[in-house]
């Protein structure tokens, strides 16, 4: 076993007395493979037994603990102990009520992932793909757990009698296969590097909960010598889209039968403002400052005005979670701004061509469930499935054959991207997009360093002039 040794050495104990000569305490030290343990008692009697039940152990080749420094039997049988199962639920609804519903559902797909390296052999074992969907659908789900219907309650009857218990854990080459798995695809590959960041840190939360429960002395993750890959935050440029292929997906988006309509001014938003998918979808008429159309005195009709710039003004956002996810039983949740505070606002600019898409949008559909203006075709919330299927066939018609196979516009996201490339190759300062876009300036540059073009034949122009200088004055 790792973490555990049977090099011991145990010392005389020692009497501890104070300035009067009095004496105070017993001390009884030993040694586990280097490492000095110190034991005080009061009653010299309570040392010395203390004491002989170590070397008693030690005498009969008991492995000591590396991290109580005690005899591996007496952990075990004096901590409390719970099988995996039970505790991995336990967690989860622990989390639970602080949790947002997204966050929700990734606690139940990382405990998922890790439970398989802690199951035990047994007759009657599920198939896998059951064994995943009860545990993601039911078991971590603390809103759905007692609904299971009853194929799943059988599986989930099944894990409960069927898992490791936590003190397994304590052995570094249980957690080790438990964090592999937990990182690792189905295939046996590693999972993407944001899928491992994640599972990894919801483990790592997950077993100082276990030590806060005492089923561990301390947490395994933090002893072992594991690196998670580094992740690439920049925005591959070549997803983004130059202002005539946005022109060309958005009125593509809008011949969609029957939905694009409907959906050309929520994908105007993100392209021509910058707005993530869950921030689009939560939009409402009050947060959209537009200016009115004006009278042309000389043939009363009415027109847009000279200066059609308008503003958003939004402080939340409604990411797509799922019924079983949200308190509410909606599918979305509605949350303060990704990295900001309750309440605080953030105000974008409306650009001219977003200003008309909001106003054919205005003219030809009411708003719909919260007073949100995107809908499903039956006036319901938007699904994700709605616009994403939407954006797909969009893209198909008015992408060339090659540009559809590559990674541009390959996902709504990356008219976000665009947006936020356009506004910092048109020298708007970094601090202004920042702001725009709902970024810190830091992470702003580190991921959209690649996407600000000309700085490259800006810097050869600065050099060549350097080399040119330098060669008229020699």
């Amino acid at each position: 076993m790792k973490n555990t040794t049977y090099k011991v050495r145990v010392y005389k104990t020692e009497i501890r007395k104070n300035a009067t000569g009095k004496v105070t305490s017993y001390r009884v030290e030993w040694v586990t493979a280097g490492k000095r343990w110190k034991k005080t008692f009061q009653r010299s009697a309570q040392a010395d037994s203390y004491r002989s039940n170590l070397l008693t152990a030690a005498r009969e080749g008991e492995p000591f603990s590396l991290i109580t420094g005690e005899p591996v039997t007496w952990s075990r049988t004096e901590r409390p102990d719970m099988t995996w199962y039970e505790f991995a639920c336990k967690f989860a609804d622990f989390k639970w009520k602080a949790a947002s519903a997204k966050y929700r559902q990734d606690i139940a797909r990382a405990l998922t992932s890790a439970t398989p390296a802690m199951l035990t052999s047994g007759t009657g074992k599920p198939a896998d793909l059951d064994l995943r969907t009860a545990m993601r659908r039911w078991a971590f789900n603390s809103k759905q757990r007692d609904e299971a219907p009853e194929e799943m309650a059988e599986v989930l009857a099944w894990l409960a009698k069927h898992t490791r218990p936590v003190s397994d854990l304590a052995e570094a080459v249980t957690i080790r296969a438990v964090l592999d798995t937990a990182t690792s695809r189905l295939n046996g590959k590693p999972a993407a590097t944001s899928t491992i960041r994640r599972h990894k840190t919801i483990l790592q939360n997950a077993l100082d909960y276990a030590v806060e429960l005492k089923l561990l002395d301390a947490n395994p993750i933090k002893s072992l010598k594991w690196k998670p890959p580094k992740v690439t935050y920049e925005v591959d440029r070549r997803s983004v889209v130059n202002p005539t292929q946005a022109r060309r997906l958005l009125a593509e988006v809008e011949a969609q039968k029957p939905s694009g309509k409907r959906l050309v001014a929520f994908f105007g938003a993100m392209y021509y403002a910058a707005l993530r998918p869950e921030e689009a979808v939560n939009l409402r008429e009050e947060n959209i400052i537009i200016p009115e159309l004006v009278k042309n005195a000389e043939t009363g009709q009415m027109e847009e005005p000279a200066n059609d710039w308008g503003e958003l003004h939004f402080a939340s956002a409604a990411p797509f979670a799922g019924r079983e996810w949200t308190d509410d039983g909606n599918l979305r949740e509605e949350r303060a701004l990704k990295h900001r505070s309750e309440g605080v606002i953030r105000i974008v600019p409306c650009p001219p061509p977003l200003t008309k898409l909001f106003r054919a949008h205005f003219a030809e559909f009411a708003p719909g469930p919260g007073e949100r203006l995107f809908t499903g075709i039956r006036a319901s919330e938007l699904p994700y499935i709605t616009y994403r299927r939407v954006w797909i066939k969009a893209r198909e018609n008015a992408l060339t054959d090659k540009e559809v196979r590559s990674p541009l516009a390959k996902r709504p996201y990356d008219l976000r991207h665009a947006c936020v490339s356009t506004w910092l190759n048109a020298g708007v300062p970094a601090t202004q997009v920042a702001e725009w876009a709902g970024h810190s300036v830091d992470v702003l540059l580190r991921i959209y360093a690649k996407c600000i073009v000309g700085q490259d034949e800006a810097a050869k122009r600065r050099i060549a002039d350097a080399l040119n200088e330098h060669d008229d004055g020699s």
